[in-house]
């Protein structure tokens, strides 16, 4: 689904993907994008967060309460806070105006072999179980509980505990988590991005930042899972 009240950048963005073989619904506004998500079986959202109506971080709410496909922003802001907001509500990834159609597509790309390597059942040649301490994931089927209570985590946020939980009891730095899991090159404000990330995995585990019993945060050096 690709959301932008710029007409010229939602057909534009329609026709690059379009040309990738992938099935496009296009909207000029945030109403029709929001029935779109409440009745069409969606595998990404592209959503441009100034909207007439309903802007993009309301959409992105929206789709969060239910799904954990991935959702791109599409924004002419650039300060921190408004990328930062967009991922806080459960965003993946962002793009700035102006920016290049193939860059966006290389990033729609990456989220959907995420994605889809994570819900078709196809294991990643490592071991695809793991659990501590009332917490278990399946890198098969893509699950995660917690005292046989399912999570709900996103893409990106099963990929980080997993990440975490190969290398349990060691420190990884929030570049090396950015580089692995996001499969670009760490920048500076990158950090945010991963920490946004971190903090919802916290949330949806239960888990104190003070006094964790699953994520530890070292101080200038990265993150770990406590064994």
């Amino acid at each position: 689904m690709v959301v932008d009240d710029e007409r010229e950048i939602a057909d534009l963005v329609e026709l690059y993907l379009k040309n990738e073989g992938y099935d496009v619904y296009k909207f000029y506004n945030g109403a029709d994008a929001l029935k779109c998500a409440e009745d069409t079986r969606l595998d990404l959202a592209i959503l441009d967060i100034m909207l007439p109506d309903a802007d993009g971080y309301e959409i992105c709410r929206s789709i969060r309460a239910k799904h954990t496909y991935p959702i791109l922003m599409l924004t002419a802001k650039e300060e921190e806070i408004d990328k930062i907001t967009g991922l806080t509500l459960g965003a993946d990834d962002y793009v700035t105006k102006p920016f290049r159609p193939l860059e966006l597509v290389a990033r729609v790309k990456a989220q959907l072999r995420r994605y889809t390597r994570y819900n078709d059942g196809q294991p990643d040649r490592r071991e695809n179980v793991f659990a501590l301490r009332g917490l278990t994931l399946n890198l098969d089927t893509h699950e995660c509980t917690l005292d046989e209570r399912p999570l709900q985590l996103t893409p990106i946020e099963f990929s980080i505990l997993w990440l975490l939980c190969e290398s349990a009891g060691k420190v990884i730095s929030a570049e090396e988590i950015f580089e692995r899991v996001w499969g670009e090159k760490y920048l500076n404000n990158a950090n945010n991005t991963v920490m946004v990330h971190i903090r919802h995995l916290r949330e949806k585990l239960g888990d104190s930042p003070e006094r964790p019993k699953y994520i530890r945060t070292v101080w200038g050096v990265g993150y770990k899972l406590e064994k």
